[in-house]
């Protein structure tokens, strides 16, 4: 039989009535002769709480017992799931990452996928199991201890498992109906794509669009996983969703693809640096090892053996940046006047694979912001992108006008 997988959201399967509804699904597509993956994420809010509960008890906790804590969410879900399923004389089991076993690595928190063997679920299809409902978020390290992958982990075990078992596709169940061409909450022209590149929703991903996990795109373009975005509470087509896919495979061909922002950024520049071979590596390797993620860099034209360098970080990370920037002054591997954070920013980025063949973006980008009066920071671009820092308080504006200067509306 073909393999199908179906991960589930939290908001999809947030009460007892919604479980029955997702099962409901799921034994349509058995009904088509499929055999099924469901990945289930834990009730809508029940992570938190449980992550709750951990800093109550203790703030520095052991991660080890951190995770077996928050797992446990995603244990419940499966177990409801399968019963569903039962009840509804479909042949149905729960999976605990821990029994598949889904390998991953031992950091915990933020461990990656190493190896899912594919034996002990193919050997329950084989033998007539028709749904195999595996908890996501979790694995199993080398030391035998439960791991989990980071928030929203489970859309990574989806892809992971049709990628090991080769399924046809991927289904990413979640609450709204697709990937539009930018946060229809705030431009009310946004247009649901039916399709859009791996590449694409890579960059919309990391640049603020939170639909799909970034990891789990990483995987689905690396093994050609096919995914497809929709919503658990909409009645379904065949041609439902938004489908990501291969370039070849996308029928439009237009320069830019989707507009992404991200609101809560940084902007932080050391003033009047040493301009010595290696300050680079000596300014952003203590900020690498203090888990700070640098996204924007600029440097300025050197004057009289000096010079600044800006970066842009999520604005949660500048306490801890600045602090192993003052570390590594306090050292002498670093030699700056003043270092300026900027915690009033957003970042806005223009996203498309027809960038590369088209010209044009750039300039339509910045003269768009100009005639709006949006003061551009920072810049940064890609062979599909082009992103800019702007004061936070021209975000949705600056959203709103890039959206229609590109025509996202308009279907080709």
């Amino acid at each position: 039989m073909p393999v199908l997988v179906m991960k589930f959201g939290g908001t999809s399967v947030a009460t007892p009535d919604r479980i029955r509804r997702a099962a409901k699904r799921v034994g349509v597509e058995v009904a088509k002769g499929y055999d099924v993956i469901v990945i289930v994420s834990a009730m809508a809010g029940e992570t938190n709480k449980l992550v709750g509960y951990v800093s109550d008890t203790s703030p520095l906790y052991d991660a080890r017992e951190y995770d077996a804590i928050v797992s446990s969410g995603e244990n419940v879900t499966a177990g409801l799931m399968a019963l569903t399923l039962q009840e509804m004389d479909v042949p149905a089991r729960s999976w605990q990452g821990w029994q598949v076993p889904v390998r991953t690595t031992s950091a915990h928190s933020a461990a990656r996928i190493e190896e899912i063997p594919t034996d002990n679920i193919a050997g329950k299809f084989a033998g007539g199991m028709r749904v195999a409902v595996v908890a996501g978020f979790q694995g199993v390290s080398p030391e035998g201890r439960i791991t989990t992958l980071g928030r929203g982990g489970s859309d990574t075990t989806a892809v992971a498992f049709a990628a090991a078992f080769d399924a046809e596709r991927c289904d990413i169940y979640t609450d709204v109906d697709g990937v539009y061409t930018t946060d229809p909450r705030i431009a009310a022209k946004a247009r649901k794509l039916d399709r859009i590149a791996f590449e694409e929703m890579l960059e919309l991903a990391s640049l603020g669009a939170k639909v799909l996990q970034t990891r789990s795109v990483e995987l689905a373009m690396r093994y050609n996983v096919k995914l497809r975005v929709l919503s658990s509470f909409e009645e379904q087509s065949d041609a439902a969703g938004t489908l990501v896919c291969d370039e070849e495979d996308v029928m439009e061909n237009r320069p830019v693809s989707g507009i992404a922002y991200s609101r809560e950024e940084a902007k932080m520049t050391l003033i009047s640096v040493a301009d010595r071979p290696g300050i680079a590596a000596a300014i952003f390797g203590p900020l690498s090892d203090a888990g700070v993620n640098v996204d924007m860099i600029i440097q300025n034209i050197s004057e009289e053996g000096r010079t600044d360098m800006t970066f842009s970080c999520p604005v949660d990370q500048v306490p801890r940046a600045e602090k192993a920037l003052n570390v590594a002054k306090a050292g002498g591997d670093i030699n700056y006047h003043d270092l300026v954070a900027d915690t009033d920013v957003a970042k806005i980025s223009a996203v498309g694979i027809g960038m590369r063949s088209q010209s044009g973006v750039a300039a339509t980008m910045f003269k768009t912001l100009s005639q709006e009066g949006i003061n551009i920071k920072v810049i940064a671009t890609s062979e599909i992108k082009i992103s800019v820092l702007v004061d936070r308080k021209y975000m949705e504006l600056a959203v709103q006008a890039l959206h229609d200067a590109f025509e996202l509306e308009k279907v080709e």
